[in-house]
């Protein structure tokens, strides 16, 4: 799912945009639209009671923007727009009020330092209350077989059992999408480790090859990530590697350690934040489980229900928990 997904953030390629409310899809990258270039029809529109959301292309980033949206229009009375783009991009429309809030950020020091201490133009938001972490995964049926696959030190011994076409006569560990920036390519090089990086090409299409291998029940070596739904339907468990120590990650090139545990944040534009009214103290306010977070990315992503509904059926399941943010 990330610029470094999710230590120091995790960048992801657009796919569609979000079918809650008026979606906007940017894509961004070499040669692609910029997304600081743009700006939604409803954003910083006079006199409006509008709101324009940046929604990344997980599901659980999904899963926040479509009952946020859904409580702003139906709770709140107001028109949400929401636009998909990169994660770093997105700190570029946040800033310029392009997009005035950003539900799940899994951490981006750079811009954090350049937008809310040194610019001021972004205002933390408050905790999602999720926390990210990212890692590798095995199936837990390959696990309980082999128990010492789980220890990095061993998996070369696996790398046979983890070949594919793809991966040029070494074990594969499969990633997304080439745009998440992941430490991935780094540690397979400086753990000196028999694997190729194979790049499934976006977090759909992981899905289903993750869910092909479980259904025929064959080994893999995923980077994969939580808090994710299909850890419900595809049980995994994570390989240990060097543990992971403040600053281990600075240098992209020379990095040997595993993820952090990061806790998931929410960023508003200043401006929003000030003058947003019931909006922004509703976003503010915004928090809730992984428990429920998966809960609507399972409707989304397994049920088919477009965001909306199962925006609404959660709702209407659970108002003891949204009412604090509404008041």
């Amino acid at each position: 799912m990330p610029a470094r997904h999710p230590g120091t953030g995790r960048t992801r390629t657009v796919a569609a945009a979000l079918a809650a409310g008026t979606a906007l899809a940017v894509l961004t990258g070499c040669g692609a639209a910029d997304m600081t270039r743009q700006s939604s029809p409803y954003a910083a529109a006079r006199g409006a009671k509008t709101v324009t959301l940046s929604v990344q292309s997980w599901v659980g980033a999904q899963a926040n923007t479509a009952v946020a949206s859904y409580l702003l229009e139906h709770e709140l009375g107001y028109r949400v727009d929401t636009v998909q783009v990169d994660e770093v991009p997105a700190w570029d429309a946040l800033s310029q009020g392009r997009v005035d809030a950003i539900l799940e950020d899994w951490g981006h020091p750079e811009q954090e330092k350049r937008y809310v201490t040194d610019k001021k133009t972004v205002t933390p938001g408050g905790d999602l209350g999720v926390t990210g972490h990212i890692g590798w995964f095995v199936p837990t049926y390959f696990a309980e077989r082999h128990p010492d696959v789980t220890d990095w030190k061993n998996l070369d011994r696996y790398a046979d059992q983890l070949r594919t076409p793809e991966s040029r006569g070494k074990g594969q560990l499969m990633d997304g999408s080439p745009s998440y920036v992941t430490n991935d390519k780094a540690l397979v090089r400086n753990l000196d480790l028999d694997y190729e990086v194979v790049f499934a090409g976006s977090e759909a299409a992981q899905i289903t090859q993750i869910k092909q291998f479980a259904k025929e029940g064959k080994p893999f070596l995923t980077y994969w990530y939580k808090p994710q739904w299909l850890f419900e339907r595809v049980p995994m468990t994570e390989v240990k590697l060097p543990e992971y120590q403040q600053g281990c990650d600075a240098d992209p090139e020379k990095v040997a350690c595993g993820y952090p545990h990061t806790p998931l944040r929410k960023y508003l534009n200043t401006r929003f934040a000030e003058s947003g009214g019931k909006a922004a103290a509703f976003l503010k306010k915004f928090h809730w489980t992984v428990e429920e977070q998966n809960e609507v990315s399972l409707m989304i992503a397994e049920e088919k229900l477009p965001p909306e509904q199962a925006a609404e059926k959660w709702v209407e399941r659970n108002r003891a928990v949204w009412e604090p943010w509404t008041g």
